[in-house]
């Protein structure tokens, strides 16, 4: 595998959200470049374009301009058939589990339909997704039962397991440690740190907590209203950040200004 090739390119992307009036330009000139095999952090306040960025990798939204490629495909654009294509390969994985899993559907069912949309039927594939709740550490058992049966630290493994259940090659994860405790937090956080091992993934990992970030990407792009102020390996970010905005988020770690880069993992 060659690491230092980007598996997802998003080069000068420009997204607006609604229409006349209520339009606005969210993302600004948006360039990032994930690495096969890499986590790469992006970072910033609410509303700095963190989410739009996920949703439009994955077709919820529309560029109005720019480019996105992933393994060399264009995405900006792309058929149908394309979409289809890379959808496997490319799974989001939302902040709250919860209002993402069918009260309706059991797990085994949910799991079922992510990899054929079509019919969900749980039996042809009981294998394949007793497998991924297994990689997220979560019994057979769990195949029978609905999400209200979980804590919300299961359900995102749930949701975890779902996107794996289709191999992909790259996860985004969207803020999915924010509505965690701090112990659950860092169980998610170990997990993903050994799928990505485990199973050569490279993750988009989106959150407002630069804590958590330090802890686990390689790389961190900081974003500010729909702009790019800042990107660079994860040590030179916090020891040596070129943007007052940047020296702001450092600030606001825990144990603020004097953030150690000793944290316990």
């Amino acid at each position: 595998m060659n690491t230092n090739a980007p598996l997802l390119q998003i080069s000068d992307l420009y997204v607006t959200l609604g229409h006349g009036l209520r339009a606005a330009r969210v993302l600004n000139n948006v360039s990032i470049s994930v690495p096969q095999g890499s986590t790469v952090g992006l970072v910033g306040e609410s509303g700095s374009g963190k989410s739009t960025i996920a949703k439009t990798i994955v077709g919820i939204h529309n560029a109005d301009s720019g480019s996105i490629t992933f393994d060399g495909v264009e995405l900006v654009g792309a058929d149908r058939r394309t979409r289809h294509d890379i959808r496997r390969r490319v799974q989001l994985i939302p902040q709250d589990p919860y209002s993402s899993l069918d009260p309706r559907r059991t797990i085994g069912q949910t799991l079922a339909e992510a990899i054929d949309p079509r019919r969900g039927r749980v039996r042809p594939h009981r294998d394949r997704i007793v497998q991924a709740l297994g990689a997220v550490a979560l019994d057979a058992s769990a195949t029978d039962r609905y999400p209200h049966e979980f804590s919300g630290g299961q359900r995102q493994r749930i949701a975890i397991a779902r996107a794996l259940v289709t191999e992909p090659e790259l996860i985004i994860a969207d803020e999915i440690t924010s509505a965690l405790d701090v112990s659950t937090q860092a169980e998610i956080l170990a997990l993903l740190a050994r799928l990505r091992k485990e199973l050569g993934l490279t993750i988009l990992f989106i959150s407002h907590n630069l804590a958590v970030v330090h802890d686990i990407c390689d790389e961190v792009v900081v974003l500010l209203h729909g702009d790019v102020v800042e990107a660079a390996p994860v040590t030179q970010l916090f020891t040596s950040p070129t943007t007052e905005y940047t020296h702001r988020l450092i600030a606001s770690v825990p144990g603020g200004p004097d953030f150690s880069l000793e944290m316990a993992s």
